[in-house]
């Protein structure tokens, strides 16, 4: 065989490296095209919706512009992270390819082959050996903070932009670096903001580095510096980065941090090592490294010790690259260091507190350090033993390393091996919603904002009937269109006037109001397969089926368990957005409005307490129909009950029509914020996770 020959038969080995470890830890069902049973919920949910949105709009410039799924609300198509470089690349074939198309499994896919490559390139800056790259590669593509970007954030999952960063920067005599840095961050711009800044810091800490050891010109430098921010912001203009107007930047800098034991904390990613506390926000700075890069990185400090690794040295020669990731380190720390449970804060100046607050899950800046740290280990061990040594060890950990995070990966491949199905279940059945696609052009919620509780549903029914839709779920909204957009509601709610294009899904805030100023001569107002419609116009419509029952309430049957992890009508006044546990009440009161039948003699709850280390109760007074029922003291955050009877004075009060009205006053609740816990501002108490008459 030729050396060429050779040549390309080892380039195989890191792609069979990344497919082997895609199908083993994803498996191959994801590679369906039509298969989207798996994009169902969450993160990925909005990742497909607004690909499916965007496939079917009109080009418009700049490219990514993706008006139908948002309205007003809208943005561009990076902000519902739908990997606007996929994106690019598949709508302008959307006419050839199926009805349901998805391009989320051959991303992941390609994750793991990039990964694997770009390891393979940088365990080749240490060794020729193939083994030993081979067995180093292995250890950068089991990275537990990619697999676990894999359940949800599908974008993110993309660390191989950051390994190709760092391989670029470590490389010595790059060749044409203008194109390959240049290419680099075009395509990372086109994937997601926080990739993006990771690339970039570390472009500009290699940029600096090389001008000032005289390697470029300061002419050179100049030009590459001005020349790829160009490039850059291009990108980001055509992606949709500048289509949010001002007031887009949210909090939670301080609460979404890296906890100083995240990179021994395993977060459920290990059969032999137990978790550790942390803070509610910490899971964002998941930095585990997993058993076999711990127990490797103990034989890295004994070759350190030896002191014949060459890596102190390495160090010296890159030291804006270590600044760089210094930097990275103390962003994602926050002023609110954790270390488990303990919690340090230090002042921030409230301008620069806000820059932050535009990348605020902080804790993800990380991952190039956590990429440094397992490149560093693998160096020492390389560089400090005999290579049949070195192979030995690496093996070991490797094969350790893959045991021990099955524990996190054996998850993610079962909810990605479900069966395949080429759409998602909806409760929207009755034969309303077809009549109404014909009748109307858009679908809104009110009161509109971004991932209201029944955003999956009103996307779903609007892409399935070529409807445009504000009811979505993205990662950035500007704050100001939303007030905008609520000022019109309001105007609306308050006036019983209504957009004779739309059809509006209510929240129950919303319900309320709308039932008091409907005109009910001439719209719709009811409650069809569990959400409240609002249709103008729809009974002067002469194609418009009539509607009977025009109530508004939730009927509860004896025994039946109404759960709060999805919308549910039932909750009327101080309640907060629905979570995949339930919901927080929000503020000192909430109520919950229901209609039960004659026989019910109580209702049982099932509830959360919002209780911590220095707020340890939380006292609930309960009312039914204005007559007390309860009063009580949770001291547990989980496993707690209210049991509350129907007396007959209680009973006295139902009318004919079941109605109750469960008002509940919370003289404890208090926000995360006021803890120091963050920058969370709800007003929290009872967490709400089912309801059960009885």
């Amino acid at each position: 065989m030729t050396v060429r020959g050779k040549h390309h038969l080892v380039s195989l080995l890191p792609i069979l490296l990344g497919t082997l470890a895609f199908l083993l830890v994803i498996g191959p069902r994801v590679l369906d095209p039509t298969n989207i049973v798996w994009l169902g919920e969450g993160d990925a949910a909005t990742h497909y919706m607004g690909w499916a949105f965007f496939r079917s709009s009109p080009w418009t410039f700049p490219l990514g512009m993706n008006p139908s799924y948002g309205l007003e609300l809208g943005n561009g198509i990076i902000f519902s992270d739908s990997n606007p470089l996929l994106a690019f690349v598949f709508k302008p074939f959307n006419a050839w390819l199926p009805e349901t198309f998805q391009y989320f499994g051959l991303w992941l896919l390609a994750c793991f082959i990039l990964q694997a490559w770009f390891a393979w390139k940088l365990v080749g800056l240490l060794t020729p050996l193939l083994w030993i790259r081979l067995l180093g590669a292995g250890l950068l593509v089991f990275s537990p903070p990619m697999f676990l970007r894999m359940g949800g954030h599908l974008s993110l999952s993309g660390h191989f932009l950051i390994l190709a960063a760092l391989y670029l920067a470590l490389r010595p005599g790059l060749q044409k670096r203008r194109l390959a840095w240049g290419g680099l961050l075009a395509a990372t711009a086109l994937v997601h903001a926080y990739l993006l800044a990771m690339v970039a810091l570390i472009w500009l800490a290699d940029l600096a580095s090389q001008a000032s050891k005289g390697r470029l010109s300061r002419r050179d430098a100049w030009i590459e510096l001005g020349g790829l921010l160009l490039l850059v912001a291009f990108c980001c203009w055509q992606a949709g980065y500048f289509s949010v107007g001002g007031g887009t930047v949210a909090g939670g800098y301080g609460l979404y941090r890296l906890n100083v034991m995240s990179l021994v904390n395993p977060g459920g990613w290990s059969h032999t090592l137990r978790d550790m506390p942390q803070g509610p926000g910490d899971y964002e700075g998941f930095n585990y490294l997993g058993l076999g890069v711990i127990m490797l990185a103990i034989c890295a400090g004994v070759a350190l010790l030896q002191g014949n690794t060459g890596l102190a040295n390495a160090v010296r020669h890159r030291r804006l690259l270590l600044l760089a990731l210094i930097g990275l380190t103390l962003f994602s720390l926050t002023n609110h260091v954790g270390i488990g449970m303990l919690n340090m804060h230090y002042w921030l100046p409230k301008p620069l507190e806000l820059l932050a607050n535009v990348f605020r899950a902080a804790g993800r800046m990380f991952w190039p350090v956590f990429y440094a740290i397992v490149f560093a280990v693998i160096f020492a061990v390389i560089r400090g033993n005999k290579p049949r040594a070195a192979a030995c060890l690496l093996a070991i950990a490797l094969v350790v390393q893959v045991l021990d995070t099955r524990a996190g990966w054996a998850g993610l491949r079962q909810s990605r091996m479900v069966p395949a199905a080429s759409s998602w279940p909806t409760a929207m059945d009755d034969p309303f919603w077809a009549s109404a696609a014909r009748h109307y052009s858009k679908v809104r919620t009110l009161l509109p904002q971004n991932q209201p509780d029944n955003w999956l549903l009103t996307s779903q029914y609007a892409l399935a009937h070529g409807l445009e839709t504000d009811g979505v779920y993205l990662g950035r909204m500007s704050d100001r269109a939303i007030e905008r957009a609520q000022r019109r509601a309001d105007q609306m709610l308050a006036s019983g006037q209504y957009a004779a294009d739309s059809l509006y899904i209510l929240d129950p805030r919303a319900a309320l109001q709308a039932a008091k100023t409907v005109n009910r001569q001439t719209d719709l107002l009811t409650r069809i397969d569990g959400l409240v419609v609002l249709a103008p116009g729809w009974k002067t419509c002469a194609q418009c089926p009539p509607f009977a029952d025009e109530t508004l309430d939730v009927q509860v049957k004896l025994g039946e368990r109404q759960v709060f992890s999805r919308i549910n009508a039932m909750l009327t006044e101080g309640w907060g957005r629905v979570e995949e546990w339930g919901t927080w009440s929000e503020g000192p009161e909430a109520e919950v409005v229901l209609r039960i039948p004659p026989e019910a003699r109580a209702i049982s709850i099932e509830a959360a307490a919002f209780v911590q280390p220095s707020h340890t109760r939380q006292r609930v007074e309960v009312s039914i129909n204005g007559i007390e029922a309860l009063s009580t003291q949770f001291t547990r955050l989980q496993d707690n009950t209210l049991e509350l009877p129907l007396t007959p004075a209680i009973r006295e009060t139902i009318g004919a029509d079941g109605r109750l009205r469960v008002h509940f006053q919370l003289p404890d609740a208090i926000s995360p914020e006021a803890l120091g816990l963050g920058s969370d501002k709800r007003v929290m108490a009872l967490g709400l996770k089912s309801l059960t008459v009885r």
